[in-house]
């Protein structure tokens, strides 16, 4: 009678010499298929792949390069008008956009202390002017005493003390004289000071223009304490206005005083305004560890279309040349695949049919020296050219290899990428 034991014992023993070769047989499967899919893969393997090139034609035109930079629209003179005194609004009679004369009152401050100060101080000036009556009087006073005892030394019957007492009244009469004077103008000082104050309680435009911000109301206090409080603010004139932009400091040295530009600005998207630089600043702006530098231009807002604080994207005309030899960046970029090139080829050329083309090509994009790729008889060849200016999609050649209307390579359609 069999032993189901036993049986079990052989067939596990069994099992376990099977798998290590099930195992040989998967690993051996797996390398050949590898094989077989790298060997399709290489180049030449597969003569009906062919390649299509996509072409450019150099051409001849003019070629504008630019700067952008961003920035907000501002008035050319903005003022800041404020109170130089503490005090309780009482009226303001200006609004938001109001036009305003120069003198033009905007408001006014509750002048109750204020004008009490001035009468005090008015009294106080004529109290001055008394004591200067007064001193007057005394000096009459010693002048004709000291006469007397002059007229009477001459007979004896003056003493000399006397006489030296007149003299001494007499100068200190004149040196009291000369005191009141001066307490009359140390008065008036104080007049004109308190009345000074009480003329600027009321707040006046300085300039000609349109309130543009308006940042008091009335029973509001002011405390004019270590700097004046603002209360409003004035453009000047709104039909002309800057525009204040940041250029990065890696196009900065492009841009002079003068150049050309023109912006937009989201509220008129379909709209390109001009514009003229007018100040590239020195002082650098450094916001995150990025540097750039304000550049000022100058616009005509005649229109009345643009406003102050509107954000703008400006392109600054830094170079433009006429009549150029112009080629697609593209055909600068290009790299053709290493199938169809004369070059040997390598393991990884082979796997990676662009790998060995972008590697020796890259020491020929520095500079200005460049390579685009033609297409003769059927297969690409490479040129080398010297380039120039470029505008972010065309680039002035300055050699002469290429010609206009020459056809450059700048894709491949199929085969091989």
């Amino acid at each position: 009678m069999p032993n189901p034991k036993q049986d079990t014992g052989e067939i596990q023993q069994i099992m376990a010499q099977e798998r290590p070769r099930r195992r040989g047989k998967l690993i051996a499967i797996l390398i050949i298929g590898a094989v077989i899919i790298t060997w399709l893969m290489l180049p030449g393997n597969n003569d009906k792949q062919t390649l299509q090139f996509i072409t450019a034609e150099v051409s001849r035109g003019d070629l504008t390069v630019t700067v952008t930079a961003t920035g907000s629209l501002e008035p050319l003179n903005q003022v800041e008008v404020g109170s130089e005194i503490s005090g309780t609004i009482d009226r303001v009679l200006v609004d938001f956009n109001d036009r305003v004369k120069i003198g033009q009152v905007l408001a006014r401050l509750n002048t109750d202390e204020q004008q009490a100060r001035v009468v005090q101080a008015r009294a106080a000036l004529e109290v001055a002017k008394a004591g200067v009556e007064q001193a007057a009087a005394t000096v009459l006073e010693t002048q004709l005493k000291l006469k007397r005892c002059q007229t009477l030394s001459k007979q004896g019957l003056c003493p000399p003390q006397d006489l030296d007492a007149a003299q001494a009244g007499f100068a200190r009469a004149n040196a009291d004289q000369a005191s009141a004077k001066a307490q009359v103008s140390q008065a008036k000082a104080t007049l004109d000071v308190e009345q000074t104050r009480l003329a600027k309680a009321v707040i006046r435009s300085p300039i000609n223009g349109i309130v543009l911000k308006r940042q008091i109301e009335p029973g509001q206090t002011v405390a004019a304490s270590l700097q004046a409080p603002v209360l409003f603010i004035l453009a000047e004139n709104l039909t002309q206005m800057e525009l204040s932009v940041a250029v990065d400091e890696a196009d900065i040295g492009k841009v002079r005083k003068g150049q050309s530009a023109s912006f937009s600005v989201d509220a008129y998207s379909d709209q390109i305004f001009p514009a003229e630089i007018t100040q590239v600043r020195l002082a650098p702006m450094t916001e995150g560890g990025v540097v750039s530098y304000e550049t000022v231009l100058s616009l005509d807002n005649e229109a009345m279309l643009l406003r102050p604080g509107m954000t703008a994207t400006a392109e600054i005309i830094v170079q433009q040349i006429d009549n150029a030899l112009l080629v697609p960046n593209a055909a600068l970029r290009f790299v053709p695949p290493q199938s169809q090139s004369n070059e040997q080829t390598g393991f990884m050329d082979q796997l990676f049919p662009r790998w060995g083309s972008r590697q020796r090509n890259q020491g020929t994009r520095n500079g200005k020296i460049k390579q685009v790729w033609v297409e003769r008889d059927g297969q690409p060849a490479v040129i080398e050219v010297s380039t120039g200016a470029s505008d972010g999609r065309m680039t002035q050649l300055l050699s002469d290899e290429l010609e206009p209307g020459v056809a450059v390579l700048v894709d491949v359609a199929g085969g091989p990428r």
